[in-house]
């Protein structure tokens, strides 16, 4: 849906996309091309549909993942293992601009969906193999789950504690791998708008999380040592943490330089001399003396109700938040402010939805269309195939679709 008064079609209007996808690395990235105006065809098995569909019911009935991942597409259910139902692939990718598949590795050569087969027949087609360690060397042939690639990836090496690494609380593997497939056919549409050629395009969950590792990675390899699991705390800025407040909030503070320190020592703190003093003068001397550090802010904030604490900080310029829980951030009150809510209709009636973040000149935004139940467009999509309604009732008395 188009919000605010633009007449302009979305950008990729007229792009068809066929997505053989499961769980949320490929389905997220297909998801984005949906929102932005693309056609997205999406297969999924006869018995069930895409595995997501099954992990909850939390949403209305629906499953939280699947509601997330899958709105704006149209839904096609076939037995990829009859030659029948392959067909109907096949006939699919020969009108499309892109196709995507996440499937085990080796599983899209085996049925003649990989990219290098797919593009050699179609020089026009952008064909994009996500995978989870890609696909060659010791690991293509492990399987991937999002936990086991952020492991891999040293993310959980990074996160949680001192005595406790954890994993993200959100599939960072899979996020990370949609959008660099995402972003990855962006720019070979591109591509194929300047030399009329497609290609392939090939995203790993491994490599697009090592890439996310970012600084510690660059900590480690160049400076000789791993950052340190600091909870909510950073590993080489202080004070950087939450400190509760006497009406049980938490408050999280963030001071990037010394000039904020000395700010901060001065109008929260209430201690101006801690400015100046070489025990905390500096961040090395901060981060050394961190317990020291966070005692000190702790023991002001914490005399402070969570309000007065949020206006003492940010008076003095400081950069702070709350720790808010995922309810909270649902009724966020600068989301309200921005309008970033819509309503996304799904099987089992509307269901409420952050608009995506991009908004392109003119106020265009998301088209957002509905979550499709399985195999919803399954007898549109034959048709518009060239099947007579003849070929299809015998389509799905044999099981092959649904």
């Amino acid at each position: 849906m188009i919000h605010g008064m633009t007449t302009q079609p979305p950008p990729l209007a007229g792009v068809t996309v066929v997505a053989v996808e499961q769980a949320v690395a490929a389905p997220f990235a297909t998801r984005q091309l949906a929102d932005l105006g693309a056609r997205v065809i999406k297969v999924e098995r006869v018995d069930g549909g895409d595995f997501a569909r099954g992990y909850d019911t939390a949403a209305g009935g629906l499953a939280s993942h699947f509601v997330w991942c899958n709105r704006g597409k149209e839904s096609i259910a076939l037995d990829l293992k009859d030659p029948r139902g392959l067909e109907v692939v096949r006939r699919l990718v020969a009108d499309a601009d892109v196709f995507v598949q996440n499937l085990a590795h080796g599983a899209a050569a085996r049925l003649g969906l990989d990219a290098a087969t797919l593009c050699a027949a179609h020089p026009r087609l952008i064909a994009v193999d996500i995978s989870g360690y890609g696909s060659s060397g010791p690991y293509a042939d492990k399987r991937a789950y999002d936990m086991l690639v952020q492991c891999e990836a040293g993310l959980v090496s990074v996160t949680g504690t001192p005595g406790q690494p954890v994993k993200a609380g959100i599939p960072a593997a899979d996020i990370a791998a949609a959008m660099y497939a995402f972003s990855g056919v962006l720019a070979a549409l591109v591509r194929r708008g300047t030399t009329g050629r497609g290609g392939p395009v090939e995203v790993s969950m491994l490599e697009a999380l090592v890439e996310w590792m970012g600084h510690p990675l660059h900590h480690a390899m160049h400076g000789g040592t791993t950052p340190a699991r600091t909870g909510l705390a950073h590993a080489v800025i202080a004070p950087y943490d939450a400190y509760a407040t006497a009406d049980g909030g938490r408050v999280l503070l963030s001071v990037q330089n010394d000039r904020e320190w000395r700010r901060l020592a001065e109008l929260v703190v209430g201690r101006p001399e801690l400015g100046t003093d070489p025990a905390f003068a500096t961040n090395a001397a901060r981060v050394a003396n961190r317990e020291r550090t966070d005692g000190l802010v702790a023991a002001a904030l914490g005399a402070l109700t969570t309000d007065e604490a949020l206006a003492r900080l940010e008076g003095a310029g400081l950069a702070c938040a709350l720790l808010r829980d995922v309810r909270e951030v649902a009724e966020h009150p600068q989301l309200a402010a921005r309008e970033r809510w819509r309503e996304v209709g799904t099987p089992v009636g509307p269901l409420r939805a952050p608009l995506p973040p991009i908004t392109l000149p003119g106020g265009e935004t998301a088209r957002m269309g509905d979550v499709p139940a399985l195999g919803q467009h399954t007898g549109a999509l034959l048709r518009a195939a060239g099947m007579t309604d003849d070929e299809i009732a015998a389509l799905r008395r044999d099981g092959v679709v649904a």
